[in-house]
């Protein structure tokens, strides 16, 4: 695949019960590591949420299905930021 074809991002990623979800999260997060180049997470305890940070080397279409999966989970809040090309 074409180096232009890819973009490069950062995906943000709140969890707010991570009993319910940080194992689904988790899970989607291995299904999609080829376009996982680093992560950091941690808990912000005063408003009992947990975040991670990814970067992300991929095409639009593995993007958005990482952060759709995401996005479907209860208690769990997506954004992104893409380079334009």
């Amino acid at each position: 695949m074409e180096e232009r074809s890819r973009r490069i991002g950062v995906v943000s990623v709140i969890i707010h019960n991570r009993r319910e979800s940080a194992m689904k999260v988790n899970e989607i997060l291995t299904q999609h590591g080829q376009v996982i180049i680093g992560r950091m997470g941690m808990p912000y305890e005063p408003k009992g949420i947990n975040i991670i940070a990814l970067i992300i080397n991929g095409t639009t279409d593995d993007i958005g299905a990482l952060t759709g999966k995401l996005g479907l989970l209860a208690d769990v809040e997506v954004k992104s930021v893409l380079t334009r090309a």
